[in-house]
């Protein structure tokens, strides 16, 4: 199997010791590509190194994270901007707006949305989003600025089935993790609406670690617990779910 994890955090100090083992053991998994999403200035040169130390392998996203808007996220977005400019980058992400941490910033967090909107159709490029406690608000800024203008994936995708239908109707992937191994969680129904066609798998690693690893550090070999799951819930091989997955990346990544 041929896998990509469209969402993972490997250039983070908690891979600082064993990243070269974390990435081979990917790769001897099937992960071909990881898809990096920056975080915030603090991010972009961990990120870049990961590159540059397995390219081709490890590929870099641009963004500001919506919990790192704050009192100066405009400072913030010309980081961004320029960092677009002057390097190759294969996503605007993540971005987003999250009302589960702090609500402090909700306005500067839609601000800093809709430039990255801005950006990934200046770019033509797919834009990771982060919902946490904001689904509707975001598809509601989406509607305002035209979802036909923009593509790209609802990130460790939080709503149900009814949510998954509105925002496949958009256009728009749905990032299938760990959570879907979680007991009583609403991924599966999600993944079941949206269908294989519009499903990319992702860990957000080292975050959400699906079963049996829960708690602990996720890493993208782990994706083959998601396919599990998945090949479960949907009634398809996992070879048939990694074959559409890993087509839906390369086609919403243009790889």
């Amino acid at each position: 199997m041929e896998l990509i994890d469209t969402h993972n955090h490997i250039y983070l100090p908690e891979f600082d010791e064993d990243r070269n083992e974390v990435i081979q053991k990917s790769l001897a998994a099937g992960v071909l590509k990881i898809m990096m999403p920056n975080i915030d200035s603090s991010s972009i040169a961990p990120m870049l190194d990961c590159e540059k130390q397995f390219p081709g392998i490890c590929l870099p996203m641009m963004a500001l994270h919506p919990t790192s808007v704050k009192e100066n996220f405009r400072a913030e977005l010309d980081v961004v901007e320029k960092a677009l400019k002057e390097h190759k980058y294969y996503g605007i992400g993540e971005t987003g707006i999250d009302l589960y941490w702090d609500k402090t910033f909700l306005n500067e967090q839609v601000i800093s949305f809709r430039r990255h909107l801005e950006l990934a159709e200046e770019y033509g490029l797919p834009v990771v989003i982060h919902a946490r406690e904001s689904l509707d608000l975001i598809i509601n800024e989406l509607y305002d600025f035209g979802p036909e203008r923009v593509k790209g994936v609802f990130h460790a995708f939080p709503g149900n089935a009814a949510d998954a239908q509105r925002v496949t109707g958009m256009g728009f992937m749905i990032g299938i993790g760990g959570v879907v191994t979680f007991k009583n969680g609403r991924q599966a129904e999600a993944a079941i609406e949206a269908g294989v066609g519009n499903i990319v798998l992702e860990t957000d690693a080292p975050y959400l670690a699906p079963v049996p690893h829960r708690g602990k550090r996720n890493e993208a070999s782990f994706l083959t617990y998601v396919i599990d799951r998945l090949s479960t819930i949907l009634s398809l091989s996992p070879e048939a779910i990694a074959r559409r997955t890993t087509e839906n990346a390369r086609r919403l990544f243009n790889l």
